[in-house]
């Protein structure tokens, strides 16, 4: 259930500092290239490598959690795996698809003053490609996508939304985090940072409400009138 905008507003309202998911509310990643067949083209890469798949990874379509399988079984992998999964990022973002309403939440922040940082377990690399070539790279502030060769960085881990804070040099009272899977809110509460649930999809309301999203939306306007 999409909450009441005024209670989206009371939370806005303190915000100096907007901390941003990139594969959900900014784009949809995976929408020209799917994510399984990027799953694929990392498996057919180790093969090709001489490296053997560890096991589990045959059945794995999401290829972040692809990366995480490899390092966890093999971590001398990780390093070449991480990039290999980095070239098909970029590649994939080329075709991505623009959220509705998410460039309006990256302009509304810059008519009220906000700074905006995009946090990801994306690739840092994929993240400024598409920012660059949709001409948005001068509403953001930093990219933190996850630590190259380093997958225990990212979500639900709070390590990136700290290094953003960190960055921009402000207070998690001062700052909200918009992401649209329960490992963004629990990394949300694990910096101290207040959650807004994007719910894109039919059920997501329902599980980000149980992970402790402050707040839900089922549209990215929504939040950007709300800050204008």
């Amino acid at each position: 259930m999409t909450t009441p905008p005024q209670q989206l507003a009371d939370v806005l309202r303190p915000v100096k500092h907007v901390l941003l998911d990139f594969d959900g509310p900014v784009c949809s990643v995976f929408a020209g290239l799917p994510a399984s067949e990027v799953a694929r083209r990392l498996r057919e890469g180790l093969l090709a490598s001489g490296e053997q798949a560890p096991t589990g990874a045959e059945e794995e379509s999401d290829p972040l959690a692809l990366l995480r399988l490899v390092s966890d079984a093999q971590p001398e992998l990780t390093e070449s795996t991480d990039a290999a999964l980095t070239a098909l990022e970029t590649e994939a973002v080329r075709e991505g698809r623009p959220t509705p309403g998410g460039e309006s939440v990256l302009r509304a922040c810059a008519r009220s003053g906000r700074l905006v940082s995009v946090v990801s377990n994306n690739a840092g690399a994929a993240i400024e490609t598409y920012l660059t070539e949709h001409g948005l790279t001068g509403y953001v502030a930093g990219i933190f996508g996850r630590i190259p060769g380093d997958p225990s960085s990212m979500k639900p881990n709070p390590r990136l939304l700290l290094e953003a804070m960190k960055a921009a040099g402000t207070e998690p009272e001062h700052c909200v985090f918009i992401g649209d899977a329960a490992r963004d809110v629990e990394a949300g509460q694990a910096a101290g940072i207040p959650t807004i649930g994007y719910a894109n999809k039919p059920g997501k309301d329902a599980k980000l409400t149980s992970a402790g999203a402050v707040v839900i939306v089922e549209s990215m306007q929504v939040i950007a009138d709300a800050l204008t």
